[in-house]
């Protein structure tokens, strides 16, 4: 059992203070986008005795993270992260196992880099993911209902959005016909798409209606950080999602999604995979985006934290997320049978067993090891906790 010194990463979308104000430390004036609690290649963890958690791990992967976790997984199969979006982040979606297992050879065979900018799988992994506002958090997730996506485009006129009006108007299922729109737009030339663009900018920026007045509103500040970028107008095929503090979304593989702005706890299967469609300067992948995107709407299934301890619901071996308030007068018990990790995002906690204990203050991390479970933990404060999955849930994910 040890604390985490953790890696900040300073992507352009990220949030100036956010992060910095967890942790507490001054901010350095560049954006602080994630900070990365795990033992993902690109970005492990250290131990207080500069070790790497991965490294750890890959000494005694039985004792660390308990045999039948070691057995199916070699590895720590999850990365925690505090995520801070500044502005939006990219329109994307996760491949699937065997989408990103494919992927992933493809591109080694074709010779790109795992570094390289133009490369879209960066290992061979799924990235199911879910996430836990910890200050009011806006997203798009997941496909609309048509009959709904239809009704907003009504309230828009102009030429070229006539031009979309009809591709929604289309026969066929919900699903095939938001695919074949996703496509369309995606495709677009420069110039088609930019006429879009300004054209559905100034109709929402004119347009008032209280079904979809957060998507209207959205709009023209989405376009501000992507002028004519085409995800403007993808993003007003998906659901507008608010999440309060304690509220969370778990997204499945092929949900395509943008994050706009806040801050949450976000936990994932340990990969690095992103395939992007628009708002962003990274590399896109429009084609490999249509092989893996799913397009059948959803209504998002946001969940909310109840009670002192909630374990929020993710259909996936790798992970679990909890959301623990602690008092001191009902310290909580443990009985995790793998590898935890825990972070402290408000007041201050201790994890302690019969033998060893770690005083943690907000912002602070502490890995601990199957091999000191079951646990406890008192304090005052808001405590969240990664953990493996349900190891039943087997298959195709």
């Amino acid at each position: 059992m040890d604390k985490l010194d953790c890696v900040v990463q300073d992507y352009a979308w990220g949030d100036l203070t956010a992060i910095p104000e967890l942790l507490g430390v001054e901010p350095s004036g560049v954006p602080q986008a994630e900070l990365w609690m795990g033992a993902h290649p690109k970005a492990p963890s250290l131990l207080s005795d500069g070790q790497t958690l991965t490294d750890a791990i890959a000494a005694d992967p039985a004792s660390i993270l308990g045999p039948d976790v070691a057995e199916r997984f070699g590895q720590l199969p999850y990365l925690f992260k505090v995520l801070s979006a500044g502005q939006p982040l990219s329109i994307q979606a996760h491949p699937s196992l065997s989408q990103a297992a494919a992927g992933f050879v493809r591109e080694n065979e074709a010779g790109i880099d795992v570094g390289a900018p133009d490369r879209t799988y960066r290992d061979a992994n799924h990235k199911p993911e879910i996430i836990c506002a910890i200050t009011p958090f806006v997203a798009k997730c997941g496909f609309r209902p048509l009959g709904a996506t239809r009704r907003l485009f009504s309230l828009l006129e102009g030429d070229p959005v006539s031009q979309l009006r009809a591709k929604l108007a289309a026969d066929g299922s919900d699903a095939e016909v938001l695919a074949a729109t996703l496509a369309w737009l995606l495709q677009l030339t420069e110039p088609e798409a930019q006429a879009l663009v300004a054209e559905v900018v100034t109709a929402a920026a004119t347009t008032h209606d209280h079904e979809f007045e957060p998507d209207l509103t959205w709009t023209p500040k989405i376009e501000g950080f992507f002028p004519g970028d085409i995800g403007v107008v993808v993003a007003l095929l998906l659901n507008h999602v608010v999440l309060e503090p304690g509220d969370a979304v778990f997204l499945e593989a092929g949900n395509l999604h943008a994050y706009l702005s806040g801050t949450g706890m976000e936990l994932m299967a340990n990969s690095d995979n992103v395939v992007r469609g628009g708002l962003t300067p990274k590399h896109i992948d429009v084609d490999e985006l249509l092989s893996v995107v799913d397009c059948t709407p959803i209504d998002p299934p946001v969940q909310r934290a109840n009670g002192s301890a909630y374990t929020f619901e993710a259909a996936v071996p790798e992970f679990a997320l909890s959301r623990h308030e602690i008092r001191d007068a009902a310290p909580q018990t443990i009985t995790s049978t793998s590898a935890d990790i825990v972070i402290v995002s408000q007041g201050s906690a201790t994890v302690q067993t019969a033998d060893a204990s770690i005083e943690l203050a907000q912002g602070e991390v502490a890995f601990v090891p199957a091999t000191h479970a079951p646990y406890e933990l008192v304090g005052v404060g808001t405590v969240f906790r990664a953990t493996v999955g349900d190891l039943t849930i087997g298959g195709e994910q």
